[in-house]
């Protein structure tokens, strides 16, 4: 046979076996392919297919963004001072004639906190939380290159957890701010902190979930609508920096979810849409302005939306209206659904107090609501704590208080013959709270001033504060509402 046609047959031999063993790894990989119920795994879903950016998926690719951020992340190191019980004896000529006493006083002692910040500019203006620094005597700030400098607090606000720091110093690395609203859930996030008191240290993991109220500030009107991650966040990095793979930063790492006080699954930050509004009006007006809406609101649950004949689980009901509010000026009524806040859709309590709380007195925006199953929409100026659409002063910041008041009912004036006084409507975390006073109390004078309004409290601040030459004590008077009569020291010079 020639050696040609020997070739010929080899060649049409070869030809038969490629095409044989390629038709079974054809059938064999669409009966692969398949499940039980017939679904095919190797289509690829149309929303992938049309996401535009799928080609990015998987890249994790992290060391641009840490070098972007490492040096810019601070230890804060706090020294407080804590007031001590101990027992000592009581009046000797009291003590003659019934016996020993052992009274409580209160003796200062130092306690030491650490925790982290983010430089956000080159001048040393500093992000942290505030309870890393609340109540602190001395803050020092230790750099990644190891250079130390002692801050001041610019200003803070227990309602976000939100302080800003100051050093002198220039030129300094710094993070710049990212949009936290593009965020989505599954995006990849780097959180950068002191945890254990070590140097800036990077840790990586995914967006879990947004707008999460876990009800952890302790503050009169606080806001709560964290990022959840699982990036490791241990002791030593609340305040500290939430980056993207960019390295910008999207939130200020606050809280764990964890039963040990150490990492266990879940970390929690106020979103940088927060954090810029508080930033920029501590350092413009020396105070945050709070836009007020008005509204006592609550989350829709399935029992709930059963109950209320409600169709949809999105948005935050109206349980109530305050009287003279911005969101009775503007028609809200008890029973309304609010879903949206100038173009932007809200689904739970928590969303909504994050979009209000961008917002100044005084600023107009629009609210979608929802009555009767039927959408509307209305038109509102936001208002302050004290009913109008002023700034507040920097003067002062009543939100030091921890406390919300209201003018004292008639039915209590009349049962006391009063025609003044100041209701505390509610106490949270603050100067209130440390001094003993509770929710119900009755401010008849404070520095012998007779108190009728939150007004005439926040203007009693501003004289203690401006007066030089005294302590800056508030000494209030005033009676619960059986009677009992209590007087209270607030000293606001801490």
């Amino acid at each position: 046979m020639k050696r040609s046609k020997i070739f010929q047959i080899f060649g049409l031999l070869f030809f038969v076996v490629m095409v044989t063993v390629a038709t079974n790894y054809v059938i064999n990989r669409n009966n692969t392919g398949q499940n039980q119920q017939g679904f095919n795994f190797n289509q690829i879903p149309a929303s992938y297919a049309n996401f535009k950016n799928a080609s990015r998926a998987g890249d994790t690719d992290f060391t641009v963004a840490a070098e972007l951020t490492v040096n810019a992340v601070v230890h804060v190191k706090v020294k407080s001072e804590v007031m001590q019980s101990r027992g000592f004896s009581g009046d000797p000529f009291f003590e003659y004639f019934f016996g020993p006493q052992l009274r409580q006083q209160q003796q200062p002692q130092i306690r030491e906190g650490a925790g982290s910040g983010v430089i956000i500019s080159s001048d040393g203006y500093i992000v942290t939380n505030n309870h890393v620094i609340d109540s602190s005597k001395e803050i020092e700030v230790v750099l990644n290159d190891k250079r130390s400098f002692t801050a001041k607090i610019v200003g803070a606000d227990p309602n976000t957890d939100i302080a800003l720091l100051k050093i002198e110093e220039k030129d300094l690395p710094y993070i710049i701010f990212g949009n936290s609203d593009s965020l989505k859930v599954g995006e990849w996030v780097l959180a950068v902190g002191n945890p254990f008191n070590l140097t800036s240290t990077v840790t990586a993991g995914i967006v879990s979930a947004k707008a999460r109220n876990i009800n952890i500030l302790n503050a009169a009107m606080k806001i709560e609508s964290f990022i959840q991650t699982d990036a490791a966040v241990n002791p030593g990095n609340s305040g500290g920096a939430l980056v993207n793979t960019r390295g910008e930063l999207v939130g200020i790492n606050t809280a764990i979810a964890s039963q040990t006080g150490s990492y266990a699954g879940y970390s929690f930050a106020v979103p940088s849409s927060i954090v810029q509004k508080v930033v920029s009006d501590i350092r413009q007006y020396g105070v945050v302005q709070r836009a007020i809406l008005g509204v006592e609101i609550r989350d829709i649950n399935g029992e709930f939306a059963k109950e209320k004949n409600i169709k949809t689980f999105d948005g935050a009901y109206v349980a109530s209206v305050v009287e003279n509010s911005a969101a009775e000026k503007a028609g809200v009524k008890i029973g309304d659904i609010i879903t949206n806040v100038n173009g932007v859709v809200v689904k739970s309590v928590a969303e909504l107090q994050e979009q209000i709380g961008r917002y100044r007195p005084g600023d107009k925006i629009f609210i979608e609501i929802q009555r009767d199953n039927k959408k509307q929409k209305l038109n509102v100026e936001l208002k302050n704590r004290q009913g109008n659409t002023e700034l507040v002063s920097s003067d002062v910041n009543i939100d030091l208080l921890g406390a919300t008041f209201k003018e004292a009912d008639n039915k209590i004036k009349e049962k006391f013959g009063l025609d003044y006084g100041v209701e505390v409507k509610s106490v949270d975390k603050g100067k209130f709270s440390n001094a003993g006073i509770k929710s119900g109390y009755i401010i008849l004078k404070i520095n012998n001033i007779k108190m009728s309004s939150e007004k005439d409290i926040e203007t009693a601040m501003k004289a203690v504060m401006d007066n030089a030459d005294q302590n800056k004590v508030l000494w209030i008077t005033g009676f619960y509402p059986n009677g009992k009569t209590a007087y209270y020291a607030i000293d606001l010079s801490n």
